[in-house]
């Protein structure tokens, strides 16, 4: 019998990954690694792994193999960490795999972008079991009803990574890759410390997370783990206000999902204006800061 397993990394995930479990119409479970996810998400049974943290890819895709084994399907939303974690998962169990998902036509076929954005393709798969991760914008809100069955599933953790320290920035910001409001910010924002007092600054006014341009993250600016794009995060925000962001293809794939896109830049002539809902021509040196200021005073 096909069954899903769906693999969420903290109880944030499991809640926005249920709107494609249930889109795929099969019977699912899901696997909370660290975390608690909610026992009304449609699903048979809720795992819990209990750890601490999340650990490096290549021991927790061995782990995690050995449950998925008796799964049909295995999906995550597709965050950085779960490709890389799900790829190796795939590559355990010989599996096919399908990235960033955006609807599902049936349990086999589905349909993903390519080339940036500029094509969707239909893949269907052949072969069990399937690995997926998909992009959450793409599905709605799961039915919410019934209460899971809760168990905890012991994962053994063995690999020859080890993570050496962690580094938190952002205070109490929300993940980028799930937040409802992402201010963005390119290379013109000089340096690290005005990139996080000028953007940083509007994102917490407005309770979003801060995003970055590849080109931003390559400068220095701002931390890889902030980059927005083909090469980073994929974000579909409520509201995605791109400051000083020329609009390269690789960046706007990833953003393409933004329910409404705000472009602040002094080029009238950038690419960013053509895909914008909302554009303004003028200095984010004096843009923002005045529309921070506004937020507050609002606030």
């Amino acid at each position: 019998m096909s069954r899903l397993l769906l693999i969420a990394f903290d109880g944030a995930e499991a809640t926005h990954g249920a709107g494609f479990a249930q889109a795929l119409g099969l019977p699912f479970d899901v696997l909370a690694v660290s975390g608690t996810a909610e026992s009304d998400l449609g699903a048979e049974k809720v795992l819990s792994a209990n750890l601490a943290e999340v650990p490096p890819a290549d021991a927790l895709a061995k782990a995690l193999a050995t449950v998925a084994g008796s799964y049909t399907h295995v999906a995550a939303i597709a965050s950085m960490r779960a490709k890389d974690v799900l790829a190796r998962v795939a590559g355990l169990l010989d599996a096919a795999m399908v990235t960033d998902a955006i609807s599902v036509s049936s349990p086999t076929t589905f349909q993903r972008p390519m080339v940036a954005g500029s094509v969707i393709a239909t893949v269907e798969v052949l072969s069990t079991p399937v690995v997926i991760t998909f992009r959450p914008a793409g599905f709605t809100k799961p039915n919410r009803g019934g209460s899971s069955a809760a168990e905890s599933v012991s994962l053994e953790i063995q690999g020859k990574a080890r993570r050496a320290g962690t580094t938190a920035r952002g205070g109490a910001r929300p993940d980028l890759s799930q937040a409802k409001i992402v201010v963005s910010g390119g290379r013109p924002l000089k340096d690290a410390e005005t990139f996080e007092r000028i953007l940083g600054g509007l994102a917490d006014k407005l309770g979003g997370a801060v995003g970055a341009t590849r080109a931003a993250v390559d400068s220095g600016i701002a931390p890889n783990e902030l980059q927005v794009g083909q090469t980073g995060k994929i974000v579909a925000p409520d509201l995605y206000i791109a400051a000083g962001v020329s609009g390269s293809t690789q960046h706007m794939a990833g953003i393409k999902d933004s329910k409404v896109i705000v472009a602040i830049n002094k080029d009238a002539d950038a690419p960013i204006f053509e895909v914008a809902d909302y554009g303004l021509v003028a200095d984010l040196y004096e843009a923002l800061p005045e529309l921070t200021s506004k937020v507050e005073k609002q606030g």
